[in-house]
């Protein structure tokens, strides 16, 4: 999508310190992702407390005997604001 914006000059320069972007549209993308992966990140912690598990589940017996992956993922389905 090709779009104009007028950016702060300061922002970006520091944004290029801390980057290693070659050019402003690079320097966007990498921006635009890492408020995606923030936000997506703080909806999972807005589910800590709210997951209730079934009194006999025993995550490390699931483990030892390879029922449960060691990378859990989570549906899309699961949590609307991943969607």
């Amino acid at each position: 999508m090709r779009t104009n914006v007028e950016l702060d000059d300061a922002l970006v320069e520091e944004a290029f310190r801390l980057t290693a972007a070659k050019t402003k549209k690079e320097l966007l993308h990498q921006a635009l992702e890492a408020l995606i992966q923030t936000r997506k990140r703080k909806s999972l912690l807005d589910l800590v407390g709210q997951v209730q598990l079934a009194d006999n589940y025993d995550y490390k017996d699931l483990c030892n005997h390879g029922a449960l992956p060691l990378s859990l993922s989570l549906s899309k389905a699961a949590i609307p604001s991943l969607k």
